[in-house]
């Protein structure tokens, strides 16, 4: 079992502490699942087009085959004007719908202002729900007074945010699959 952390911006490295934070709590949950985080920083994407992925010249179709190839997944974005970025939305434009149906996803935002959990809720979860994905109850926003000025976070809350759902997302994924490793949804 995969659990894939995404990182979904090209800036900034609150998220993709959050992400790496949600993915070392479930690791604790559950030693035998392989964590992996996708940093979109460290990848060149292209922005989509319609065509062959493995056409594009840059890292685009590695990133499909990562992120198509996990079982579940903790996505991560922060929020500009209001919205995910575009980093992150060009990333789920790439990918099947297919690819993702039946998986099991729990969000992570961050941003500076504390109203900005709401696109969780209005943007995040439609997605899933679009790509018939199972969505954790849960999820985690952190303000920027959420971190200290070495970036690590110090609310104790945010933390406990984590820890659940870590948890949340181990049970979920543990939950839908059979003892030969098939999702229950797809027999």
């Amino acid at each position: 079992m995969k659990l894939l952390g995404i990182a979904g911006t090209m800036i900034g490295a609150k998220t993709s502490i959050i992400v790496q934070k949600v993915l070392d709590e479930a690791k604790k949950l559950a030693p035998d699942m392989e964590v992996e985080l996708l940093d979109l920083r460290d990848y060149q994407m292209s922005l989509v087009d319609g065509r062959d992925p493995s056409t594009y010249p840059d890292d685009t179709k590695k990133v499909i085959d990562i992120v198509s190839s996990a079982d579940c997944y903790i996505i991560g974005t922060p929020i500009f004007q209001g919205s995910m970025t575009g980093a992150l939305k060009n990333l789920f434009d790439h990918i099947h719908p297919q690819a993702l149906r039946n998986k099991v996803m729990g969000f992570v935002a961050n941003g500076g202002t504390y109203q900005h959990y709401l696109v969780v809720e209005n943007q995040l979860k439609p997605i899933a729900g679009y790509f018939r994905a199972y969505v954790a109850p849960g999820f985690v926003y952190a303000h920027t007074d959420h971190f200290n000025q070495q970036n690590e976070i110090v609310d104790e809350e945010v933390l406990s945010r984590i820890a659940n759902l870590a948890q949340e997302v181990v049970l979920m994924q543990k939950a839908l699959k059979t003892p030969d490793g098939v999702t229950h949804a797809n027999r």
